[in-house]
């Protein structure tokens, strides 16, 4: 509910305000109007600002880094990406990352040896963030990064999704890579599967049960979605959050966040 004032050239005219005006410039563009926004908005601003400047160092990736920009989701919470640096590989030659993000999975899949990871995206700020980070590790002869509601053409060997994990409404730029409204993305990765796997294939879908422990999806509801997808669990990878929330018995999450799990499910037809 606070809004803080910008004069133009994103100059805040406040007494001991912070020099916001790269971050600003890498969310807004170039601006010669005055505006103002949400203190919230600023502090996300701030934040992914100095993600996007010192990048986040990925152990699948041998300690290399990737840069998240903002509204983009920030893989600090890396295990996930150990899962899928992880999990036995099918044999394929072929990889779809569905909702690829900073394109963090896609460059472990080519790491790993697939010869081609297709990474989709329909977030114009996540498809530049991924396209930057193929660049940067070296990875854009091996990685497309295509604008895509879901899936792309075709079929692949390997289909990789990592979701919102939460089934709830964002209320910001930032909240959207958290928050899956009504778990739109799952129901559609899922139901979608079956027809862009390959004869043999397997579809990895990463998601934590935080949702769960929050009373947002019930216990029975991901299972019985998976079996009326026509899909089956050939295997899963389970771990265990490693963030500092996960000891904070003043968070008032402490209880949700200490009981949760994130799976790697290896789902085939």
């Amino acid at each position: 509910m606070l809004l803080i004032p910008f004069e133009p050239g994103h100059v805040i005219p406040l007494r001991r305000a912070p020099d916001v005006r790269d971050a600003c410039t890498e969310v807004y563009g170039a601006d010669d109007a005055p505006y103002v926004t949400s203190l919230r908005e600023l502090l996300g601003l701030i934040g992914a600002h100095e993600w996007r400047e010192k990048g986040v160092p990925i152990p699948a990736l041998d300690g290399d880094h990737v840069y998240p920009h903002y509204g983009v989701f920030s893989p600090i919470r890396g295990e996930y990406v150990d899962l899928v640096g992880e999990a036995p590989l099918p044999p394929t030659k072929t990889a779809f990352d569905i909702g690829t993000g900073t394109g963090v999975l896609a460059a472990v899949l080519a790491r790993r040896g697939v010869e081609r990871v297709v990474a989709t995206d329909n977030d114009p700020r996540a498809l530049a963030c991924a396209e930057e980070n193929v660049n940067r590790l070296n990875l854009s002869s091996r990685v497309d990064v295509v604008q895509a509601d879901l899936f792309p053409e075709g079929r692949a060997g390997l289909v990789v999704c990592n979701p919102p994990w939460l089934p709830a409404k964002p209320s910001s730029p930032l909240d959207h890579a958290v928050y899956d409204p009504g778990g739109r993305m799952l129901r559609g990765f899922l139901t979608g599967l079956a027809e862009h796997l390959e004869p043999g294939g397997e579809g990895w879908l990463i998601l934590s049960d935080l949702a769960e422990h929050l009373g947002l999806r019930t216990h029975d509801e991901l299972p019985t979605l998976i079996t009326s997808s026509g899909l089956r669990v050939a295997g899963r990878l389970d771990t265990k959050p490693r963030h500092p929330r996960v000891d904070d018995a003043d968070d008032p999450l402490h209880a949700a966040r200490a009981a949760e799990t994130t799976t790697l499910w290896r789902l085939t037809t």
